[in-house]
């Protein structure tokens, strides 16, 4: 049978991250996987893995930023990409459409109704997740906002899915990239808003460079802005950029301050891996992640950071072994997901 994944975004980040996630483990129930982006999209994480993908028009609003505004321009933008997607179905002639996240969902659920083609729509955000559940069976990620909520036709929850071999990183390669400030007697804190590098995030960094924790800082992700850079100067900070080889830097990582949402705080909760979560890195974004994986992940603002970082150092070891109640789960998340895609994928329409 065939999958096609219509995907937000630009093709590099947790959106892209998620959809290969789950492809993978759809490919090993004997499925074939096909892609399809947004025509602006550079695909920079497909081109990486030599994948390649069709174009069509998936059009955003900003996801939890969204506004009523970019929420009408994004409506009116949506017939002709729901014809388009139509289009794109009767060519490639799927046995099922996966809709990942915002416009993918959106798109890809309107375009399979439209195409008489099931579907099955990755949520998480609370416009999505409107939309897509009244059209096809919807499985709701943290952030969509209707995330554990029950008695929903055709609506699961699951958390992100991630790759199974996050856990396979060596920390001996890892070190091997370390530049020669690395201190490997000293705790190593990675800051983190995901493939790019938010201002927030790079001024949260700069902040701790200054204070008096002791600590290996490292900072990756490319910079959404080249000015962000001014913010990694300091001599403490070890700016690695955007790497492929986070599984290996993961088996490093004491603790990670990342943003409030995404693909990162699944991988880091699968790697044991306590989590400082930075509110409003992402347009102000707020999803509340301490309360899906209480004790192991705890929030902070910016202006507390400094003393947040101080308390989860000393009590980093509670939080590890909070971590390792949830990592089972999100390591199945992948698997509980495709059982469910598998199962629409065999229905008629």
């Amino acid at each position: 049978m065939k999958a096609l994944f219509i995907i937000t975004g630009r093709g590099m980040g947790g959106d892209a991250v998620m959809g290969l996630n789950i492809a993978s483990a759809l490919s090993n129930k004997g499925f074939k996987c096909e892609f399809a982006l947004d025509h602006e999209s550079p695909g920079i994480l497909f081109k990486k893995r030599n994948i390649g993908w069709y174009k069509t028009s998936v059009p955003q609003a900003g996801g939890h930023a969204a506004t009523t505004l970019t929420l009408f321009k994004a409506a009116l933008k949506a017939v002709k990409a729901t014809l388009e997607g139509y289009k794109l179905l009767k060519k490639v002639k799927p046995d099922i459409v996966v809709g990942v996240i915002g416009g993918g969902a959106i798109i890809g659920s309107l375009s399979a109704k439209l195409a008489r083609v099931p579907a099955v729509s990755i949520s998480n955000t609370l416009t999505d997740a409107k939309v897509c559940s009244k059209l096809n069976t919807t499985i709701m990620l943290p952030e969509s906002g209707l995330f554990g909520v029950e008695n929903m036709k055709n609506v699961y929850s699951s958390y992100s899915p991630i790759d199974p071999n996050i856990l396979k990183g060596d920390a001996g390669h890892a070190l091997e990239k370390m530049p020669s400030s690395f201190r490997e007697d000293l705790p190593t804190i990675l800051f983190s808003s995901g493939s790019s590098l938010f201002d927030l995030m790079a001024k949260a960094a700069h902040r701790i460079s200054k204070s008096d924790i002791e600590a290996n800082i490292l900072v990756i992700g490319h910079p959404l802005k080249k000015d962000y850079e001014r913010y990694l100067q300091s001599p403490r900070i070890m700016n690695l950029g955007y790497i492929d080889w986070v599984p290996d830097l993961y088996r490093l990582v004491d603790l990670a301050v990342l943003s409030d949402d995404g693909v990162m705080i699944h991988e880091a909760i699968a790697c044991k891996i306590p989590i400082v979560a930075l509110k409003g890195v992402k347009y102000g974004r707020y999803h509340n992640m301490a309360s899906v994986f209480p004790g192991a992940v705890v929030e902070s603002d910016f202006d507390n950071l400094e003393n947040t970082l101080k308390r989860s150092l000393i009590i980093r070891d509670e939080m590890r072994e909070k971590a390792s109640v949830y990592s089972e789960k999100v390591i199945r998340a992948s698997d509980k997901i495709v059982d469910i895609i598998v199962k629409v994928a065999k229905r008629k329409i």
